[in-house]
């Protein structure tokens, strides 16, 4: 018997539900991203997966950029704020240690306790970029 055929589901979206059921008995194999969080939202639609991989992959380059700009003009200011968006970020692919990371930049910034800040900022840009190849695989 074969129940694909007979399904009103198409084979597409069976491989889908059954891969995405696969993965989440195997447990999420990244090791910079977290997939939970983004399953939870897309609710089984791998399309929006993809958009929102997608998305992230086009903001890690802005965020690199803008806080490297902003540290190195001593904007303190817009190096905060850029932190804190892009700890919305990251904290929806799951990379929660990166998230943390990012709040503490804006937290220290917005204090005016800046002798971390450049080491920090420059583990955060580590950390997004690290994250790049596996946003890639959920293309």
């Amino acid at each position: 018997m074969n129940f694909i055929s007979n399904s009103t589901k198409s084979f597409p979206d069976y491989f889908a539900k059954l891969l995405t059921a696969i993965i989440k008995k195997m447990g999420n194999t990244f090791q910079h991203i977290n997939t939970t969080q983004l399953e939870t939202l897309a609710g089984g639609d791998t399309e929006f997966m993809k958009e929102m991989a997608e998305i992230f992959l086009e903001q890690i380059n802005e965020f690199v950029t803008n806080m490297s700009s902003f540290l190195q003009e001593k904007n303190w200011e817009k190096l905060a704020r850029e932190a804190h968006t892009a700890k919305s970020s990251a904290m929806t692919f799951g990379m929660n240690d990166t998230g943390s990371l990012l709040k503490n930049i804006q937290l220290e910034c917005e204090a005016g306790n800046l002798d971390d800040v450049p080491k920090m900022v420059a583990d955060a840009i580590d950390q997004l970029q690290a994250a790049i190849p596996e946003l890639k695989e959920l293309l």
